[in-house]
């Protein structure tokens, strides 16, 4: 895809994005999610997917705070250059992740239950990945945050189990065995596979 067309692509998703997403937390997310399933329905390739998907998580997924959970209380005991570099690595490894894992899907259709406001800026919204013929039913939880007047996704519970705990445990592992930079390193392996 040339530069033109990408950029023209990220203009109109951006509009759409800030434009079309309601503001209360189940209209967010059934809005995210037709829109991720309006991608995976295309007949287009699984790159070209990819980035369309890329572009969605930009927009809807605090990935930076995010990214700060996954290091837990390690985040306490490194330097604000290596806390620069981990943000930027990990937004490459959580995108690169996220839409490789998407895009393996044909038709993801997802529909939004309930909405349990926690507090002001924090709601959890229940829904079900619908059943096929190739898997059963799976209850998902999102949980949303207002950050800086913008609803974004910070984490999923997929039957009960928190992607974001589980990234984070699986981090700390690596922080322990391995170091800071072993997880750097790490982070970097993922990112540069095809």
């Amino acid at each position: 895809m040339n530069f033109v067309r990408k950029l023209i692509l990220i203009i109109i998703v951006s509009f759409f994005i800030n434009n079309v997403y309601a503001k209360d937390p189940s209209e967010f997310i059934s809005e995210v999610t037709t829109s991720a399933s309006n991608i995976l329905k295309q007949n287009i390739s699984n790159l070209e997917k990819a980035e369309k998907l890329i572009l969605i998580a930009e927009e809807s997924v605090d990935i930076d705070g995010l990214g700060l959970y996954s290091l837990g209380n390690f985040r306490k005991t490194i330097s604000e250059q290596q806390l620069n570099e981990y943000q930027n690595i990990f937004k490459q490894y959580f995108l690169k992740s996220f839409s490789s894992r998407l895009s393996q899907y044909a038709d993801p259709t997802i529909n939004v239950l309930s909405q349990n406001i926690v507090n002001d800026k924090y709601t959890i919204v229940s829904s079900i990945l619908v059943e096929t013929s190739e898997r059963p039913e799976i209850k998902i939880d999102w949980r949303v945050f207002k950050v800086n007047n913008k609803l974004l996704i910070r984490d999923l519970v997929i039957e009960g189990l928190s992607l974001a705990k589980t990234q984070r445990e699986e981090f700390g592992s690596i922080i322990t065995s391995k170091g800071f930079d072993g997880l750097i390193s790490n982070l970097n392996e993922f990112i540069s596979k095809n």
